[in-house]
Order: C-alpha cells, then structure tokens, then sequence
C-alpha cells in the first residue's frame, strides 16, 4: 500500500507537530494561498486562510484546480476568507472548535478587566491612594449571540463564575448546557444583558447584524465584546453608541477591516479595546489542530465524512 501524501499550508511549528503525530503519513508542507500544483498523489489539502483582499493574486483560482483534491481541511472555523472556488473540492471541512477555550479566555479577560477597572486600578503612589468601588462579575447578565462551540465554552466559564448566561442562536435546538436562558431577539439581548459578546458567523444575513437600531435597545453602560467576525457591527453606529453614553465599553478582536487603517477613530476611542484578531492563537489551538486532522484523516480513511463538513455557502 503506498503511503499517503498530505500538502500543508498550516505553518512549519504546526506542520511538526502533524508529523510527529502521524509519521506515516508524508507531509508536504506548502505556502499559504493558491497552490500553482499539487502532486497527483495528493487528495488531501490542509489550507490556511485567504488574504481578503479580492485583488491579492494569492486569490487567484490555479490552473488545473482542484487537482486530484478529494477533501480539504481549512484551519478556521469561518469560511469567509476562503474563494468560492476552494469548494469545489468534494468534501471541505472547517477548523470548527479548536479555538473555542482559548477565545473563550480571552474574553473572560475582557470581562475582568472592564468590571475592575484595569489596568487604571493600579496606583504608583501615595497621591493615589484611593479606594474604587469594583464591578462583580457575579450575577451580572452576559449575552451570547452565536451558541456554536465558542459561545459553550465561555457560558460554561461564565455559569461556574455566578454569571446568569442568556443567549440567541439561529436554530430552535436546545442548548447544550443547563442554565441558559434563550433570548426571543437581538434587540431583547442587548436589552437585557450587562455584556454581550458576538460569536455569530460572517454570512450576508448577518453583516451589520449589530447596528444602529439593536444599539440603541442596548442596557445603559454595556459592555460589548466582538471575537465572531468585524462586518458583523456597524462600526459607525458603534461609535456614535459609544460617544452617547448607551455602551460603556467595546472589546474588538476583530474589526473591519482588518488592520484598520492608520487614523482610524476607534484606534483612539477611549472607550474601546481593540487587539489583532488574536484571541485564539495559543499553544493549545495548535493541539488541538492537530488533534482534529488526525480525528478527520481517521475519519476519511474509514470512509466517513469527516467533522464539521461545509458546502461553502453557509
């Protein structure tokens, strides 16, 4: 039986780990994009993410496409940054998961450093000697909108940390975990909630999902935290929501576009927080990267579907 050849574009420390989890697979590691040509022995891709940008030739469908592909696997749970063409390949799945802990962390930072006031609590002398009432996290309201694998991972953070937990999701299915309340509306959630943190999809239904109309239904001091995708908010509205007093805060890990371009308002907003698209990059998503291929590629070999399949169009 010939040994299987799998092409990478996941990145050398990643592309280690694969082989050192899979020695019997020869692993062909690639740059990032459009690969020009694929071995035929090749039916297996791992693909990193597309540059945006439309113009980038990286974009660019390659002649011959889609080779002798017979399953991709993306490494980010969304699917908006790849081009259409990537789905022409029988069977796409997405990195759906792997970085649900690590975001899910990043925004209990987020919610610890709003409710105490940091960094501004710390004092560098006697002047400042003076006593601030905190915030509590305990029983105050998050809302969740998107109850994928990272909306569980932070209410099951947020439930063991007295937080009440209500969330909306684009099904009726039941939720996974005890003690959510679920939200008849966007606008009741933004209503009802201390904190709302967007873990939703970037889909053409949902671009602009938060905008001026839903702000304006917003709890008086919320505190709104973005790790989903940047179109989903209208950044505009954002900061005219911001500069009324109706948010307190806005917590950005992803924005639109991204980088923002130099100058932009909510670089200098006082009110906001914004870092670069990196609340899931850690030692463990690499882990647990590795640990959803060799999931998949067992999965594949035994003629199953692998996890989290996407037609590339939802």
């Amino acid at each position: 039986m010939s040994q299987l050849v799998i092409a990478t574009q996941f990145g050398e420390i990643v592309d280690k780990r694969l082989a050192q989890e899979m020695p019997e697979v020869r692993w062909l590691s690639l740059p990032a994009g459009a690969p020009a040509s694929l071995p035929p022995e090749v039916n297996i891709l791992l693909s990193a993410s597309y540059p945006r940008d439309p113009a980038s030739p990286l974009r660019v469908r390659p002649p011959g496409w889609p080779f002798n592909l017979k399953w991709i696997q993306l490494i980010s749970a969304g699917i908006d940054s790849y081009p259409p063409w990537v789905f022409e390949v029988p069977k796409v799945s997405t990195g759906r998961g792997v970085g649900a802990e690590p975001i899910a962390e990043y925004v209990l930072a987020a919610l610890f450093e709003h409710a105490k006031k940091l960094p501004r609590l710390w004092v560098k002398g006697p002047e400042q000697w003076k006593h601030s009432s905190l915030g509590m996290l305990r029983d105050s309201t998050l809302g969740i909108v998107g109850m994928g694998p990272i909306g569980l991972a932070l209410a099951t953070k947020a439930l063991a940390l007295g937080m009440k937990v209500r969330a909306l999701r684009r099904t009726s299915a039941a939720f996974a975990l005890p003690g959510i309340e679920r939200a008849a509306s966007l606008s009741e959630l933004f209503a009802l909630c201390d904190h709302v943190v967007i873990a939703a999809p970037a889909t053409p239904e949902t671009r602009h999902m938060v905008n001026a109309e839903v702000l304006a239904c917003a709890k008086r001091g919320l505190h709104l935290i973005n790790i989903g995708r940047g179109t989903l908010v209208d950044q505009t509205a954002l900061i005219a929501a911001l500069d009324a007093g109706q948010l307190a805060r806005a917590t950005l890990d992803v924005t639109d576009p991204e980088p923002l371009p130099a100058g932009h308002p909510l670089y200098h907003h006082a009110k906001v927080r914004i870092s670069p698209h990196t609340s899931a990059i850690s030692s463990y998503i690499r882990e647990a990267l590795v640990a959803k291929v060799a999931r998949n590629l067992a999965r594949y070999q035994a003629g199953q579907d692998p996890e989290d399949l996407t037609r590339g169009d939802v």
